[in-house]
């Protein structure tokens, strides 16, 4: 048996050390601070615990806090660490899962009673004795029978051993009085977590399916650095300020009734007017770029979404079936195959191509009641949807025009964005061969513009590969935004053609495009971003007029009646005092309040003031005023 392995380092060196020596060994050899700031390691491409024994021969490369392995790392062990303190206080708990997740940890728990806010504090405390004891956390491989044993009293890991291969290795972790059945790996102790939080708890159904029991799930957050906790905590209360289904709510934008259904919005009169200004620049904007608007309608026959693959890739996000006159329909989950049927419903000539339809459509999907959320996460909802159908030589140049709609669509809104390339999913249809020259076409394009992006692997449809933006918010959180989808697979199955310059047919290629996606995630993404302060343009009440006093009503009525003739959205406001109509307007967050009194009636003048200019007023000639609203709506401007 060979004394010794040889471990090759990132840079190509190699370090000959002990036979059965571990990731730590290697650090402690290449030097004393390395050891010190290891948490784990990646042998031959495998994230391992830091202490487990290398295999033999190998490539290491040690995981520090700078790398980014180490955020998940470290958040996976907080879970460990979260439930070790539960099960200290909750004994009878059965633990389910406890993944790091995006900003966090979570962990589920099988309990008679929800957690309190008071629950959360104590198993905070506890996690502070449990980071103060610096555990290790110690990996051990069993045999199913073994972990049959030792979960005997949980059943929800019972059930979840069942899933196991008979050859898949099982592994289990303990940290101090708790064993939880877990592939690791994690951090080498307990007493490495220094900066967490514990945020709040919920219900959520065991594995997402509402027909099983209700678990309790406890969300915290990890970081290396306090500062990083910190700044993730502030921006979690400034979230709480924005929180769309309370502005929406505050502001009368929208609402739901249960009496409606759960998932289906009503839009109130005041988001009414955003949904419909977003609606008429996107046409205007979209009619430029050479679009022709269609409609399809709401309920298609069953047989539509046979040819699409729909019902054999996406049925479960579909509403059930309606018998009617021997047939059988659906509520469309999407509206690409109308728009083929449109497409079909002429001969087409490669004279006519590219042809590019849209439609402002409502879609409906079935999403289970527990990750419903306001307006982000619904079940009925108008996407902007459209369809781009061109030779396969005009294909780079389609792409090249959705970009730039993509770019001049943001930053109307002020969003900047990073993009994604997702590639072909497991459940997909069609040839791989197409798929690898779809991926690569719109690769092509993006670096020949030269567009930064990251690859999503497996995240595109089920019928191509797609990129995907993510909208950056004002405080810095992603939102799903456009998407753009090249597509080989939906003109095969449904035979569409057209008529080349060789007097043949020919197959065009599909481009599927949204540049909001959901107006109604859109609109909640934008009361957070805006923090309901929308700017002029999409504001629903974009000016208050205020009389003094209510001999001055009548002047500021006909001031009123102008800047509504001129096209603004502007009220009177007469009732209670001056102050608590400034105060309400402030509340409402409208964009300019415009007080009339002796001095303005005289003059013909408006003093006006700003939305977040405090106290500050500044007088204007009531034409050069309506001038100013003017030139701010027609510019769309975010100031």
């Amino acid at each position: 048996m060979a004394q010794t392995i040889q471990v090759t380092l990132p840079d190509g060196k190699v370090l000959e050390v002990p036979a059965e020596s571990s990731s730590y060994d290697v650090a402690a050899k290449i030097g004393p601070g390395l050891a010190k700031a290891a948490l784990a390691a990646e042998v031959d491409g495998e994230l391992v615990d830091l202490h487990r024994p290398l295999p033999g021969d190998c490539a290491v490369r040690l995981i520090t806090d700078r790398d980014p392995e180490a955020l998940e790392l470290l958040r996976h062990s907080a879970a460990h660490v979260l439930a070790t303190a539960v099960r200290e206080h909750r004994p009878e708990a059965e633990i389910g899962f406890g993944p790091p997740i995006e900003e966090g940890f979570y962990y589920d728990f099988g309990v008679d009673e929800p957690f309190t806010p008071e629950d959360l504090e104590t198993f905070q405390e506890t996690m502070e004795e449990v980071v103060e004891s610096d555990y290790p956390f110690e990996r051990q491989e069993v045999t199913k029978e073994e972990a049959r044993e030792l979960f005997h009293d949980d059943p929800l890991k019972l059930e979840r051993l069942e899933e196991f291969a008979s050859d898949e290795v099982i592994t289990v972790y303990r940290d101090g009085p708790f064993l939880d059945l877990c592939k690791g790996p994690h951090l080498p102790s307990t007493g490495y977590l220094k900066n967490y939080k514990l945020l709040s708890a919920a219900g959520a159904y065991w594995r997402g399916d509402e027909t099983r029991q209700m678990l309790q799930r406890i969300y915290g957050t990890a970081f290396f650095k306090e500062k990083e906790l910190t700044k993730h905590l502030e921006r979690l209360e400034e979230a709480k300020k924005r929180d769309h289904r309370v502005l929406g709510r505050e502001l009368e934008l929208f609402t739901v009734d249960q009496r409606v259904g759960s998932g289906l919005i009503l839009w109130q009169p005041a988001g009414s007017i955003i949904r419909n200004e977003i609606e008429e620049y996107e046409k205007d904007l979209i009619e430029r770029h050479g679009y022709e608007i269609v409609y399809t309608p709401h309920v298609m026959s069953e047989k539509l979404f046979e040819i699409s693959g729909h019902l054999e890739n996406f049925e479960e996000n579909m509403f059930g079936a309606m018998e009617m006159e021997g047939g059988r329909y659906r509520a469309k989950p999407m509206n690409c195959p109308g728009h083929i049927c449109i497409y079909q419903a002429h001969q087409r000539s490669y004279r006519e191509l590219p042809i590019r339809y849209a439609e402002f459509g409502t879609v409906y999907r079935y999403e289970r009641s527990g990750v419903l959320h306001g307006m982000l996460r619904v079940r009925g909802f108008t996407q902007d949807d459209a369809h781009v159908f061109c030779t396969e030589d005009q294909v780079p140049a389609e792409i090249e025009a959705l970009l730039d709609l993509v770019e001049e669509m943001l930053t109307t809104f002020g969003y900047p964005y990073t993009v994604e390339l997702a590639t072909r999913p497991e459940k997909a249809m069609g040839d791989p061969r197409m798929w690898r020259k779809a991926e690569s076409e719109l690769r092509a394009v993006l670096e020949e513009r030269g567009v930064a992006y990251t690859v999503d692997e497996g995240g595109g449809a089920f019928y191509g590969p797609k990129l995907d933006f993510k909208l950056i918010d004002a405080i810095g959180r992603r939102w799903q935004g456009p998407t753009v989808q090249l597509d080989f697979n939906l003109p095969e199955r449904f035979e569409i053609e057209y008529i080349g310059d060789d007097n043949e047919r020919h197959r065009p290629v599909m481009l599927h495009r949204v540049l909001i996606g959901s107006m109604e995630r859109f609109v909640g993404g934008l009361i957070e971003h805006y923090a309901g302060a929308f700017p002029l343009w999409l504001a629903p009440e974009q000016v208050r007029i205020l009389p003094i006093s209510e001999q001055w009503v009548e002047e500021a009525s006909g001031y009123v009646a102008r800047l509504r003739e001129a096209g603004i959205r502007a009220r009177l406001e007469e009732r209670e005092s001056l102050s608590y109509r400034i105060r309400e307007a402030e509340l409402r967050k409208i964009p300019y309040m415009g007080v009339i009194g002796e001095r303005e009636a005289r003059e013909g003048t408006v003093a006006v003031r700003r939305r977040g200019a405090g106290k500050k007023q500044e007088v204007f000639d009531r034409s050069a005023f309506l001038d100013r609203l003017k030139e701010e709506i027609g510019s769309r401007s975010l100031d």
